[in-house]
């Protein structure tokens, strides 16, 4: 098997990327193509000074779980806070924030739409219904369909939707953590409640991803693929960064996390073993095999520090925990049935790279505009 495509270079503003037969190296820019007017504003006014965002486009009518446009526009908002795409100062820009205010009302309107009322009767009675919630999650699992009929490409595709988050490293979560236990409470835990927590003694989440991802002949640096991720996937990752980068959502993004149907530890023994039958080697499915190792114990501490002491002490975030679970199930279950009905219908789930004109490439939609393709390979 050889690899797509080799990382020779990684700087802080371009990529420098070599194609298989290339004769020499090619800049490869960390910003993605826009998608249409709300992502093309965004991010034609990253790459001007901070304080030029000027008008923007009304987004309204867009449907903000599903629009590729809108998705894009509110992820790169996001970015900004996790990694250094541009000038920095664009963090804070005032005008950037208003318009991702109103890229989040309307998102979470969205959610708050499709969820509808997550009032319990009692508050202490949320762990339990989350519990219920998490065993009757009626997901269509794609643990099972890539362990029973899944192809190498299609575990490809999988891993590239992970990987807008996987491969993030734990800041998103560190930002939120210290909200979720209260200063004068102990934590019992025997390290940093984190998306990492449940490693051990293993390198973290995104590294261990990252040679996942290596294994199968994937770029391992983080937004190498948001140009192809369609807007179901993107918002699975705004809605943990919206989580993450409020205070008022520490209880949802405590109810997010400790929510675990499509990482669970069956789906991660599916996985690891689907990759074995693929002929990927031990260090290519020692993502899935070190979570098997922790994750259980982790999720059962995440429960009784985070939702039980939060309801405990703020019975008034119980409808927030159960929002958390709700809109992560559906958001989870929208993107599982995009990828099983696109390998139904024997379509790629991703997006097509975009030209220099902001059109579709040929090809089944995998080159860009260098004309490669993701697809490189000599099995």
């Amino acid at each position: 098997m050889t690899k797509y495509y080799d990382v020779a270079t990684t700087s802080t503003s371009r990529r420098t990327l070599i194609a298989p037969s290339a004769a020499s190296p090619v800049d490869w820019p960390l910003l993605p193509w826009a998608r249409g007017p709300l992502s093309a504003t965004v991010l034609a006014a990253l790459q001007r000074t901070p304080g030029t965002l000027g008008s923007t486009p009304p987004f309204a009518q867009l449907d903000p779980l599903t629009d590729n446009d809108f998705a894009l526009a509110l992820y790169l908002c996001y970015e900004v806070h996790f990694r250094s795409l541009v000038d920095p100062e664009w963090e804070w820009d005032l005008d950037l924030l208003r318009f991702r205010a109103g890229l989040e009302r309307h998102f979470e309107e969205r959610l708050r739409d499709e969820v509808g009322s997550v009032a319990p009767l009692f508050p202490f009675d949320v762990p339990t219904i989350l519990d219920d919630l998490v065993r009757e999650f009626p997901g269509r699992s794609l643990a099972t369909y890539l362990a029973q009929e899944g192809t190498l490409d299609q575990f490809r595709e999988f891993c590239v939707h992970r990987s807008a988050h996987q491969l993030r490293r734990s800041d998103p979560t560190d930002f939120a953590n210290s909200d979720f236990l209260r200063e004068d409470a102990p934590n019992t835990l025997e390290g940093p409640l984190t998306d990492d927590s449940a490693w051990g003694p293993f390198p973290m989440r995104s590294t261990l991803f990252a040679g996942t991802m290596v294994a199968l002949g994937l770029d391992p640096s983080l937004g190498s693929y948001v140009d192809i991720l369609p807007g179901v996937t993107l918002a699975t990752v705004n809605f943990t960064s919206m989580l993450t980068l409020h205070r008022r959502w520490r209880a949802a993004r405590a109810g997010n996390l400790v929510f675990g149907g499509p990482d669970s530890e069956e789906s991660f023994a599916q996985l690891s073993d689907a990759l074995a039958l693929l002929g990927v080697g031990p260090q290519g499915r020692r993502y899935f095999d070190a979570r098997l190792d922790g994750n259980a114990r982790h999720r059962a501490q995440r429960r009784e520090q985070w939702v039980v002491r939060l309801v405990r002490d703020e019975p008034r975030l119980a409808r927030d925990v159960l929002f958390g679970v709700r809109a992560t199930m559906l958001l989870e279950d929208r993107l599982s049935h995009h990828l099983l009905n696109a390998w139904a219908r024997g379509t790629t789930s991703l997006v097509p790279w975009m030209n220099t004109g902001g059109e579709p490439n040929d090809d089944e939609g995998f080159r860009d505009s260098q004309g490669w393709s993701i697809r490189r390979s000599t099995e």
